[in-house]
């Protein structure tokens, strides 16, 4: 049976050593977070990264918008968050609506407020290797996860399954930093079953319940599920069959209790960097 990656439980450790170290150099970062809308599963994220925040000592502030809201209007805050120096993060709840230019808004942030490292300028920073930039906190959890398996990463096969630029393109580049040996496939790749079989590493973040089974998974492999779907019955899942491939896997993260509870804590970890970075601390 294979080792479960508890994200929970890491992501606890992460938030109490957060608050430590608030606590005991007195200090207190700042969060300013940008909605748009009222979509429900936009409003459950925000209200638990805003909980998440409070619980390790981080101010947060919304500024909820309705849908008709312009891009100015955004394009204004964020500027005058930008100038703000007791505003150390800057977050906007993607996705946005439609009718907004997410890419050209995301780059209107301070990149050295950028905590979700979507800015064009620390995802540059990323591709070039450098450890300077705020990293997307998706796949900055998720290198922890695997990290914690104690593997040496290095040549090691890494199948990076999606090419979003919040998970699949940043995980690849983490993944390539580590000196993984990196194959990307979406949904236009053939034969993702050989793929699959392939990888000593499958970071799974692609839409579809269940799709990789026991048979699609070499013994031993680090499988890691960034989805969340619901099964016939309504239960939450994620992208890997768990039942059958943690029978084979050497290590897989469970949905839901993986990569959700890391992403929050690595968002909490990229204000608190950004912060010190800002003070020079």
């Amino acid at each position: 049976m294979a080792v479960i990656l508890d994200g929970k439980k890491m992501a606890q450790t992460v938030k109490q050593r957060l608050q430590q170290m608030i606590k005991q150099q007195g200090f207190t970062p700042k969060l300013g977070i940008i909605l748009v809308g009222d979509d429900a599963a936009s409003l459950i994220y925000v209200k638990n990264k805003q909980k998440a925040a409070s619980e390790v000592g981080i101010e947060t502030q919304l500024y909820h918008f309705d849908d008709q809201a312009s891009s100015e209007t955004l394009e204004n805050l964020i500027q005058t968050l930008n100038a703000d120096s007791d505003v150390h993060g800057i977050l906007i709840q993607l996705p946005l609506p439609k009718s907004f230019n997410a890419a050209k808004i995301l780059s209107e942030i301070d990149p050295q407020k950028d905590v979700d490292g979507f800015h064009p300028y620390n995802i540059g920073l990323l591709q070039y290797g450098a450890q300077t930039g705020l990293q997307p906190a998706t796949p900055k959890g998720i290198m922890k996860l695997i990290k914690s398996t104690g593997l040496d990463l290095s040549g090691k096969n890494a199948l990076v399954i999606g090419r979003s630029n919040i998970v699949g393109k940043p995980m690849a580049m983490m993944l390539l930093g580590a000196d993984c040996t990196v194959t990307m496939a979406h949904s236009k790749t053939t034969d993702l079953k050989a793929l699959c079989q392939n990888a000593d590493i499958i970071v799974s973040a692609t839409g579809c319940a269940k799709l990789i089974k026991q048979d699609w998974v070499k013994s031993g492999a680090v499988v890691i599920d960034v989805g969340m779907n619901r099964d016939e019955q309504g239960k939450l899942c994620g992208v890997v069959d768990f039942e059958g491939v943690c029978q084979k896997a050497g290590f897989i993260t469970p949905v839901p209790g993986g990569v959700g509870p890391m992403t929050i804590a690595m968002l909490l970890d990229n204000v608190v960097e950004a912060y010190l970075k800002q003070h020079q601390i």
